[in-house]
């Protein structure tokens, strides 16, 4: 499942938002703010980032600036209550599925959650033939192409 945690008034974060409607891709949407986000959503986020906390955490958070913090002295249990603690250091839009971390809008980027079927099909038809949303041929090839990797992968 495809989380997307934002906050309301980040211009960012609506065009995800809408992005992920408009490709009917579902969704959980999560308001960093809004007191649900939680220290096992907070894990969750670090362990996939690629880059560390730099991925996640904004270095001209006001809060990070005055109290001239450094992240890789703390502990994971001690980054997480800080980040629960305070929100609006994170960098917004985060985009979180089963294995990878997105940060931020990126138009190019933001089709890597498109799912492998669909993507697939993509590259067999148009979008702009009138029938590809219910193209059966596109639909049964892109099962097949994911048969196949998914046989590779278990080899």
């Amino acid at each position: 499942m495809i989380k997307v945690y934002y906050s309301p008034s980040c211009s960012s974060c609506r065009k995800v938002r809408k992005w992920f409607e408009e490709q009917n891709i579902p969704y959980v949407g999560k308001d960093i703010f809004g007191g649900s986000f939680n220290e096992k959503e907070i894990k969750e986020i670090i362990t996939k980032c690629i880059d560390g906390t730099d991925e996640i955490i904004s270095p001209r958070s006001k809060i990070v600036q005055e109290q001239n913090i450094n992240f890789d002295d703390m502990k994971i249990s001690e980054l997480v209550t800080f980040i629960k603690n305070n929100p609006s250091i994170l960098r917004r839009p985060i985009i979180v599925d089963d294995r990878r971390v997105q940060v931020g809008y990126d138009p190019e980027e933001i089709r890597t959650f498109i799912p492998r079927a669909r993507r697939y099909a993509e590259l067999l038809c148009s979008n702009s033939c009138p029938n590809f949303p219910d193209c059966q041929t596109a639909k049964d090839r892109s099962s097949q192409e994911d048969s196949s990797l998914n046989e590779f992968e278990t080899n």
